[in-house]
């Protein structure tokens, strides 16, 4: 299926119907619980997650949507195919149980193992990233809408986002050695990607276990403004549709 502009902006109208649902809850006082890899969800994921699985299921009859919390509790459908939507209904939850505002809703479209169209939205930020192959990213705030591109890398050094709740220290400086640093900030959820994306970050590197729907949507918002996505053990491109739904170690970039 085709990356368009009327698909993206349908794609972004269905994520902010899901963060205004995150945030009635965000705003109450709800339960955290446990799912059986021992991480945390709230009704906001699982609300989240309804609504725009029913949405992209009226919109795209024919393309099957893999979604986190579906998946958790046993419902994969058949990609065989290899066009599919990738959705992390509420990415970041332990930013969103801390009450951070850094969590974000994320819908990626994947076609042969490529996202080529992607929406993140921070409700509580206020902020949207979009973008897809061919029609380039875009950010929306209360400043508005603008493109958004990768920089080159300054003179002074690199800016690197890492994980602010998933760090390994260790292995990020192993990483990092030899390579000129400016400056190193932490951030949630799949808004690190798209800090690349829009070029107030150079580099972000992932060492340590994310599922597919985790990255997805970012990873197509950072595509699209001229950056990459590539594993760490062979330098190759990241690719979707893995069995499993796991990623190896990688790192986004310019």
């Amino acid at each position: 299926m085709k990356a368009t502009t009327n698909l993206l902006h349908s794609v972004e109208a269905i994520c902010r119907r899901a963060g205004a649902a995150v945030l009635d809850i965000y705003d109450s006082d709800f339960e955290v619980r446990g799912k059986a890899d021992a991480s945390p969800v709230t009704a906001a994921d699982e609300r989240a997650e309804a609504i725009i699985t029913s949405a992209l299921t009226a919109l795209t009859p024919d393309i099957p949507v893999v979604a986190e919390e579906a998946v958790s509790g046993g419902v994969m459908p058949d990609i065989t195919n290899g066009v599919f939507w990738l959705v992390d209904p509420l990415d970041g939850t332990k930013e969103f149980i801390s009450r951070n505002g850094e969590f974000t809703v994320n819908i990626a479209l994947v076609e042969r193992g490529v996202p080529v169209l992607g929406v993140v939205f921070a409700p509580a930020l206020g902020r949207l990233y979009a973008g897809g192959v061919g029609l380039g990213a875009w950010l929306e705030d209360h400043e508005g809408r603008r493109s958004i591109s990768c920089r080159p890398v300054p003179a002074e050094g690199l800016s690197v986002v890492a994980s602010r709740s998933h760090g390994d220290a260790a292995a990020l400086d192993a990483f990092l050695a030899g390579r000129k640093v400016a400056a190193l900030v932490s951030a949630g959820s799949s808004l690190k990607l798209c800090l690349v994306a829009a070029g107030h970050a150079d580099l972000y590197p992932r060492l340590g276990r994310t599922m597919e729907w985790d990255i997805a949507a970012g990873d197509a918002v950072l595509r699209a403004a001229g950056g990459q996505v590539r594993r760490v053990c062979n330098d190759e491109p990241l690719c979707y549709g893995k069995p499993g739904l796991d990623n190896p170690h990688f790192y986004a970039s310019a």
